[in-house]
Parts: C-alpha cells; sequence; structure tokens
C-alpha cells in the first residue's frame, strides 16, 4: 500500500465536498456561488467560468457583483447565470451584474441541509470506495505472498486510520457548513 498515494486520492475526493458544499447557498452572497458556472461566450465560440471572464465581488450579505472584462460579454454571462437555473436572477446595471439575494427561508433551509447532507454522503462513498480498492489490492498482496500476514494486518490498520481521518474531516466541514445554513 503506497500511503502517500492514498492520502492524495482521498485529499482529491475532500476538495471536491468542499467545492461542493461551498456552492451550497447560506444566506450570505458569496463569490463561490457564481464563479465556476460555465458560461457560452463569444458566440458559444467558447465555454469558459465566470471566474475567467470577470471580477466577482461581495458588495453586501445579499448582493453580489460581476464586472466583465471584456464589456461585450456581459448579456452572455447574464443568460449563463439564468440558463444554469439555480434561483439567481442577474440585473445589468450599467457596465455590471448585480444579483440581489432574498433571505432564506425556513423551507430553503431545510432544502439546503438535506442537499448537503446528499453531498457529504457521496463523499463518504468515494472515500470508502478508495479504502475497498486499496484494501483489495493488500488481499491480492498477501494472496500471491508479496506481503506476510503481519504486514496485512498493519496495512489494513493503516489504511482504516487514513480512512476514518478523511470521513471526520467531511463531517467536520459538514457540522460547519450545517452551522452556517441554520444561522439566521
Amino acid at each position: 500500500m503506497d500511503e502517500v498515494q492514498v492520502r492524495l486520492r482521498m485529499q482529491q475526493v475532500l476538495d471536491l465536498v468542499i467545492s461542493d458544499a461551498a456552492s451550497i447557498r447560506t444566506g450570505r452572497a458569496t463569490p463561490k456561488l457564481v464563479e465556476d458556472l460555465q458560461v457560452a461566450v463569444y458566440g458559444g465560440q467558447q465555454k469558459l467560468k465566470i471566474m475567467e471572464l470577470a471580477t466577482i465581488s461581495t458588495v453586501d450579505a445579499q448582493t453580489l457583483t460581476i464586472a466583465p472584462w471584456d464589456k461585450s460579454v456581459i448579456g452572455e454571462i447574464r443568460q449563463g447565470i439564468l440558463a444554469a437555473n439555480i434561483g439567481m436572477n442577474p440585473s445589468m446595471d450599467g457596465e455590471i451584474i448585480r444579483i440581489s439575494f432574498p433571505p432564506l427561508t425556513t423551507e430553503d433551509r431545510e432544502k439546503y441541509v438535506k442537499l448537503l447532507s446528499a453531498k457529504l454522503e457521496n463523499g463518504r462513498i468515494m472515500i470508502r470506495q478508495i479504502r475497498g480498492e486499496v484494501m483489495h489490492d493488500i488481499k491480492k498482496g498477501f494472496e500471491s505472498k508479496e506481503i506476510t500476514e503481519d504486514e496485512k494486518f498493519g496495512q489494513e490498520k493503516k489504511l482504516q486510520e487514513i480512512t476514518d481521518e478523511f470521513i471526520k474531516m467531511i463531517e467536520d466541514l459538514g457540522e460547519k457548513k450545517k452551522h452556517e445554513l441554520l444561522q439566521v
């Protein structure tokens, strides 16, 4: 078992879960809500992320502004945000796009907590899949006499410790995000 490789794969899953969780709205406007949205620009010739096309700023807790560097794509960015169908209503204000977020209702908060739970569970499943694959490799190594029984048990124990560590990080992230979501 290559511990560094296992940690690297699990870290990639953790990073994915972190970015997934960050995209869930918490009642506060943050650039993370829109920066990764794909927008077809220049007549549909290219698909770029909003963060590659503009400066995204937080005006206050309820408002984001998007200032495109190339003013000719402002309408396409607005259309891309509308097409993403994520409940945002961007309005053009001169050379910037303004997005106002209404306060979250209790129902919205509960919906987002459920969505968060699903994203966290997907992360836990991916971590356990990595553990399963590595566990299979350890067993194969033991059966083909590449490692001893003691090494097999040692590697399995270490793998479980790494798995528990990453699952705990996902749990901690979830608790923090859930706290943000339920805060009024």
